[in-house]
């Protein structure tokens, strides 16, 4: 089928057609599922009981099974979905704080993504092929988003400036306790300290 130069089929016909609106409902119920189960999979792992997150999610079964077929496709949305999460939380964040608050405070996010994570790893090591994309995800998504804010903060002169995105997720990674262990908010506490180290020599 031929276009002419407007970008319309023949006939007047457009083209391509725009991508459909999720229901409201339906991205309700989709949100509900993911943050249950993201909650669920922290405590008890990724092989907890479907009817523990639907009860927490407020949802039947058949809806999970509607949008998630597989195990493997809910565990792969939860990570995507805590990614965005993590990554869409710098804009508000940017507007609220001076650079270098707004950093820290996503590195506090990213903690709790981390925490997530954790109780995804046993899936997320498995070699199952539906988690290979996984990775590249996480650094589309959040290595633009890091690069910005250390790069904002370092032109306010308000930390250092021989630092990198990599090096910060490392770091973070490193002093991130999982929930459990994390009773006397650890994580928080050292990472501040952190991002203290950052303000050092600014």
């Amino acid at each position: 089928m031929r276009e002419d130069r407007t970008g319309q089929a023949e006939g007047g016909a457009a083209a391509t057609q725009p991508p459909k609106r999720v229901r409201a409902d339906v991205r309700r119920n989709t949100d509900a599922l993911l943050t249950a189960a993201a909650e669920v999979f922290l405590v008890d792992g990724v092989d907890a009981p479907v009817r523990r997150i639907t009860a927490k999610a407020g949802v039947g079964a058949g809806t999970l099974y509607r949008h998630f077929p597989q195990r493997s496709d809910l565990i792969a949305a939860v990570f995507r979905h805590e990614v965005d999460a993590c990554a869409d939380a710098a804009p508000s964040l940017t507007a609220r704080h001076a650079p270098a608050d707004a950093l820290a405070e996503w590195l506090q996010r990213f903690a709790l993504f981390l925490a997530t994570k954790r109780g995804l790893s046993a899936a997320l090591h498995s070699g199952d092929t539906a988690y290979d994309s996984l990775p590249s995800y996480f650094d589309q998504r959040l290595m633009p988003v890091l690069t910005t804010l250390i790069g904002t903060a370092v032109e306010a002169g308000e930390i250092r400036s021989d630092v990198s995105p990599d090096d910060l997720l490392t770091a973070t990674r490193n002093l991130t306790l999982s929930a459990q262990e994390d009773e006397t908010g650890h994580t928080r506490r050292m990472i501040a300290l952190l991002v203290d180290g950052l303000r050092y020599g600014a």
